[in-house]
């Protein structure tokens, strides 16, 4: 025991570590005694890294950034979408049923089959009547997005993003699709926009829908965009789709098509 006043002399130095060992003065200055704690603040440093200021993510799905570009692939995919469904509809319609039929005939068979042997007479359809059929349609999913934006909270709406912009662009180019079908027709007096638009490929091109004029016209049967048209005639599958139902239903595909193409009286 020392008297008061005393020194109790210089302090012994802290033992040397061993090689590849920290000072144990470190780890207790660190306030642990267990040499853990410089592991864990790196990985504590890397989860800092990982995550900037606001809590958002730098790489990987949460980006924010990344959920953007995400989200521009939906309205592409609502045209790409509408240009199918476009080409499905017209498939159906040139190739099988007859003018004959019981309401279905008239009203909708009708129309392709003149339309082949008269292509421009839809050029002589007012707005009404090329677009009536396919503005209304549209009505339903218009009116059920319409709600949403008005009920929904923002949280919900910013959710749901992504879909309502492939509904949205799938309504808007299914309800063009009988007036790009129209301008693909028309070789006068358009305006330099929808020119611009068809010399593009943004919509079909005139060039492009005369393919589908050649007889028997049994190819290139999308008309709002085209742009499924070269891939799906490379993959055959409109003709796959042919011999599966002429098997099972023994018709012939566009039969009716090429009795009113052949009439001469």
């Amino acid at each position: 025991m020392l008297p008061p006043g005393a020194s109790a002399g210089p302090a012994r130095p802290a033992p040397p570590a061993a090689p590849g060992e920290r000072p144990r003065g470190r780890d207790m200055a660190a306030g642990t005694g267990t040499g853990t704690a410089p592991q864990s603040l790196q990985h504590g440093e890397r989860e800092q890294e990982a995550e900037p200021e606001g809590g958002s993510r730098r790489w990987g799905a949460q980006h924010a950034g990344a959920r953007e570009l995400a989200e521009l692939y939906s309205p592409v995919a609502g045209v790409i979408t509408a240009d199918f469904l476009s080409g499905l509809f017209h498939w159906g319609a040139d190739t099988w049923g007859s003018v004959e039929l019981p309401i279905v005939g008239k009203a909708f068979i009708r129309p392709f089959r003149e339309h082949h042997i008269d292509p421009t007479a839809i050029t002589r359809h007012d707005f009404i009547e090329t677009n009536g059929d396919n503005c209304f349609m549209t009505l339903v999913p218009l009116a059920n997005m319409a709600y949403k934006f008005v009920s929904f909270s923002p949280e919900a709406l910013y959710e749901t993003c992504p879909w309502e912009c492939y509904v949205f662009a799938l309504i808007i180019f299914i309800t063009m699709t009988n007036q790009i079908h129209k301008w693909s027709h028309t070789y006068f007096g358009l305006p330099r926009w929808v020119i611009f638009l068809q010399d593009w490929h943004i919509i079909l091109p005139r060039k492009h829908h005369r393919i589908h004029h050649v007889s028997p016209h049994e190819t290139y049967f999308c008309i709002t965009t085209g742009w499924l048209n070269y891939p799906l005639e490379k993959i055959g599958f409109w003709r796959c789709l042919e011999n599966i139902i002429q098997g099972l239903t023994g018709e012939k595909p566009r039969a009716d098509d090429m009795k009113w193409a052949q009439k001469i009286k």
